[in-house]
């Protein structure tokens, strides 16, 4: 799953907060995924207090850092992984000769993605400016893919990424740019950027641009703290005419359900078909023209049979590689040992902002690695070649040559 909280600020009076897991009223919320809630323990709670008379409703949050309880251990630039991770829905679709059929795989491929996600409601690292996460995935079929994404800016934070799989016909490029606000019990993520999917083997079909719903992570003063997927997305294929908006829908305070979706698909001006379901369990695509339904995914059948992906060792990574970069935070996260995470969390930030100071005062500007800004996105800096094994072979050594310095 993509980007949660962010950071925090600025001078609000709130209720005091109550005893989490313990009152009538804190009972499990009904029609939620088990591991889409979190309970904090007293301790935990305590330090959230401590946070509250910083905010006011409606402050981006920009300034103070959430607690290092409520982390993932992992990047956001390795969370976008996830996107990546059925391939097989997506794998072959250039050998549609319907478009409609191409479009729906393209939805399928993009949500089947949003049901991985760490137990409860957890953050990723906030990405540096200059951190990169990379990796390489090996199918069964002897085929490979292939991924890189760079934190390209720091203001605003915007995270680039770029997979390809030359075999397989397909490339995804795309950026994020997450943005957060606070909202009294809850917490809201406007989720900026776009996926761009492209089946190479059906070059005149151009780019599929889908783009994010927002994230809300409710509860986070009192109650459970539950996570949400809510408002719009879209999904577009201009060429061919197709379009698609997408609703996830957030539960009421008396009505509703966790996690449902509904949307339309249309060509031109012509309804096409609809999806509904639930994003954490099993999404369907009705057909207007034959009125039929087929699952799109089904989470409890498809959700474990996750492509798995090959990371360098550690000691292997640049010293800016995501894992590499963030192991001390990670490893006293992974023991539970929350003072050893804040100062290793600490020594990071600390770190970046002396580097960020020195390059002002020497008016350098920073030049991403992997991408470059252009026509309005950002971009690899990286051409496909046309055969797919030259392909192969130029994409391993774009991802992984050596550093600049280094050459």
């Amino acid at each position: 799953m993509m980007g949660l909280f962010s950071s925090a600020a600025s001078n609000l009076k709130v209720p005091s907060q109550r005893p989490r897991g313990n009152s009538m009223d804190d009972k499990m919320p009904e029609d939620t995924e088990p591991d889409d809630t979190s309970i904090l323990d007293e301790n935990e709670g305590s330090i959230i207090s401590s946070l509250i008379s910083q905010l006011r409703v409606g402050m981006d949050l920009s300034k103070v850092t959430f607690p290092t309880f409520v982390l993932e251990p992992r990047s956001m630039l390795e969370r976008i992984t996830d996107f990546m991770s059925h391939p097989d829905l997506i794998f072959g679709a250039e050998n549609c000769d319907d478009p409609e059929e191409r479009f729906i795989r393209v939805l399928q491929y993009y949500l089947a993605g949003w049901h991985i996600k760490p137990k409860g409601v957890k953050k990723p690292y906030n990405p540096i400016l200059g951190e990169f996460f990379r990796c390489r995935y090996d199918y069964s079929d002897g085929s490979q893919g292939f991924y890189i994404a760079e934190q390209v800016s720091h203001h605003p934070p915007i995270s680039a990424f770029y997979y390809i799989s030359p075999a397989n016909q397909v490339a995804i490029l795309g950026e994020l740019r997450p943005k957060s606000k606070f909202l009294g019990n809850s917490v809201s993520t406007t989720m900026e950027g776009e996926n761009r999917v492209f089946l190479l083997g059906r070059p005149k079909d151009g780019e599929y641009v889908i783009s994010m719903p927002n994230m809300y992570a409710r509860g986070i003063l009192w109650g459970k703290m539950v996570l949400e997927l809510g408002d719009s997305c879209t999904a577009r294929n201009t060429n061919n005419g197709f379009f698609a908006d997408m609703q996830f829908k957030t539960k009421g305070y008396f009505s509703g359900t966790y996690n449902a979706i509904s949307g339309k698909v249309r060509r031109h001006d012509k309804d096409t078909g609809e999806v509904s379901g639930k994003w954490s369990s099993v999404m369907e695509y009705k057909s207007s023209k034959t009125g039929k339904s087929r699952v799109l995914f089904d989470v409890s059948k498809e959700g474990a049979k996750i492509a798995p992906k090959w990371v360098a060792p550690e000691d292997e990574q640049e010293p800016n590689e995501s894992r590499r970069l963030w192991s001390k935070l990670t490893a006293a996260i992974t023991a539970k040992d929350m003072e050893a995470a804040t100062e290793a969390k600490t020594a990071v930030e600390e770190s970046q902002r002396e580097l960020r100071k020195r390059r002002d005062e020497s008016g350098e500007k920073y030049v991403p690695r992997f991408f470059k800004f252009e026509n309005n996105r950002w971009v690899p800096k990286f051409t496909i070649p046309s055969d797919s094994k030259e392909a192969v072979t130029a994409v391993q050594q774009w991802i992984w040559a050596p550093p600049p310095s280094a050459s």
